[in-house]
């Protein structure tokens, strides 16, 4: 095209671009008044800047194509920083390479818009394949802390096996979200490690992490579980001993592997968590949101434990890369109480929730324990029907 046909061409992208970021979005109506879901997802591959993706050059792309493409962008760390909401992403291009960029919003449900470039990561002496799920946290000593899975080819794979992998976290800090410096990556006795999370504040003078031990790069093997343990220096991390605080259970939402999502938030009952419960059925792996609480000065030890899941896939969320998923590995408590939940769907998207902390601490503390099998949960429904009944609140 010429140059005339390519600047028309290129006005009509950037008006569709400003449509879709401009969108407002709205609360969907329903629910079970635990989350507000929204009608539109808050990140998609389409909010990628238009220069991250084409050549504006018409002498180099006359006919105005996508260059570098974005598949998607999803599983975001979250958290407020100068009055803006900033979620940093998982984008990953159509070369299937992920990588982290940072979109903000002011009110957290909207009008997000990524930075003019993506982070630039450090690598460490071993060059990091792949990095995503990055989890921030602003640490109680000053920086802000992003953990994220550093992903590796097995190097003790058989010639001819490229799917084998070793998935371990990294760990980098930063006072803006722009500049990022690396530390090494952390040490555990666990072969892989994914999903780990950096606890806010010191615990007898060390930092502490909760993570996620596995034997394979997808298998929990005889692992799983969400784990804890303390490291001495958190620029040189090692975790020499690492206990359960959350084990995966027979016939439940975390059957399969569970894992924590973004750091926990105080609040006067305890640390809310937030985490994911993966199963097995017949259309393969299912991943939801569940939440619980631990003490607060054992930050390891549950004291509240909801049966069942907070958030489940449905509707165009159950749609994507990879199906059935939802993921959460960000959230933001902003100072009148409302608490953001950010969550990818089917490895494609983001989306928010919202509820307060006071009404999520309120479903951790009063909703049932799982009842392990099928005879305590009919016990479990008959008693609150029982309850109901008896107030009359039918019959007025």
């Amino acid at each position: 095209m010429d140059k005339s046909a390519f600047e028309t061409e290129f006005k009509a992208l950037c008006v569709r671009y400003e449509e879709l970021i401009g969108r407002p979005n709205e609360r969907v109506e329903g629910g079970d008044r635990i989350l507000d879901r929204y009608r539109y997802p808050v990140l998609t591959a389409e909010h990628a800047p238009l220069f991250w993706r084409y050549d504006l050059n018409p002498e180099t792309n006359p006919h105005l194509m996508t260059r570098l493409g974005i598949n998607s962008a999803f599983n975001v760390g979250a958290i407020e920083l100068d009055g803006k909401v900033c979620l940093l992403a998982r984008v990953e291009g159509y070369d299937r390479k992920s990588f982290f960029a940072v979109a903000q919003s002011d009110n957290g449900v909207d009008n997000f818009r990524f930075r003019d470039y993506p982070v630039v990561m450090p690598e460490t002496d071993e060059p990091d394949v792949n990095v995503y799920d990055m989890r921030l946290v602003q640490h109680e000593d000053g920086w802000i802390y992003g953990l994220f899975c550093t992903e590796r080819k097995d190097p003790d794979a058989p010639k001819g096996d490229l799917s084998s992998a070793i998935a371990q976290c990294g760990i980098a800090r930063t006072k803006d979200l722009d500049t990022w410096i690396r530390l090494d990556d952390l040490q555990t006795p666990s072969p892989q490690q994914r999903n780990v999370v950096l606890h806010p504040t010191f615990v007898d003078g060390r930092y502490a992490f909760y993570t996620r031990p596995q034997d394979g790069f997808i298998d929990a093997g005889s692992g799983g579980g969400i784990g804890w343990g303390l490291a001495s220096d958190v620029e040189h991390a090692v975790i020499e001993k690492e206990t359960i605080v959350d084990d995966r259970q027979y016939h439940t939402i975390k059957e399969g592997k569970n894992g924590l999502g973004p750091a926990p938030i105080k609040t006067s009952r305890g640390w809310l968590q937030l985490a994911h419960g993966v199963r097995a059925c017949a259309a393969g792996l299912r991943y939801v949101l569940y939440a619980f609480m631990t003490k607060l000065d054992a930050p390891w030890e549950v004291t509240h434990a909801p049966g069942g899941y907070l958030l489940a896939p449905q509707d165009q969320e159950r749609i994507g890369d990879v199906s059935n998923v939802v993921f959460s590995n960000g959230w933001v408590a902003r100072d009148d109480g409302t608490l953001l939940i950010y969550y990818g769907s089917s490895d494609t998207r983001t989306h928010v929730a919202t509820t307060t902390v006071e009404r999520l601490v309120d479903y951790v503390i009063n909703t049932p324990a799982d009842g392990g099998r099928s005879a305590e949960c009919v016990r479990q429904r008959c008693d609150l029907i029982r309850k109901n009944l008896a107030l009359g609140w039918l019959t007025r």
